[in-house]
């Protein structure tokens, strides 16, 4: 059943192109190195909780939209071994300057799927 990255993060409205390339460039990375499928989701029909939701959890400011996005890969073990040529390719190397979204407010994990129909 493979193993997946998720993670959630808040982004500025007015930054959702930058988002949109910045994605497009590092999913080319995830699957270079092993993933099978990337897929980043702009929010769109994101409802308040009246416990906790999405914008709760990202702490996701006025004028920011949350992104809920996923890493395919076909098991734990190319997930581990391709994060690590990841996080060391040239191309995801980060730029100080860019402030496309907050990395701090980013919400990921693992997961181990238990259930795909």
């Amino acid at each position: 059943m493979g193993y997946v990255d998720g993670y959630l993060v808040p982004v500025p409205d007015g930054n959702k192109d930058a988002y949109r390339a910045m994605a497009a460039k590092a999913s080319e990375v995830f699957r270079d190195h092993g993933a099978t499928r990337v897929v980043e989701a702009w929010g769109d029909d994101v409802p308040d909780g009246k416990v906790t939701d999405y914008h709760r959890a990202a702490h996701r400011q006025d004028g920011e939209t949350v992104v809920f996005s996923w890493v395919e890969w076909p098991d734990k073990d190319t997930r581990m071994a391709g994060w690590d040529k990841v996080m060391k390719d040239e191309r995801m190397q980060h730029d100080p300057n860019d402030q496309t979204f907050d990395g701090k407010r980013m919400i990921y994990g693992g997961f181990a799927p238990i259930v795909e129909a």
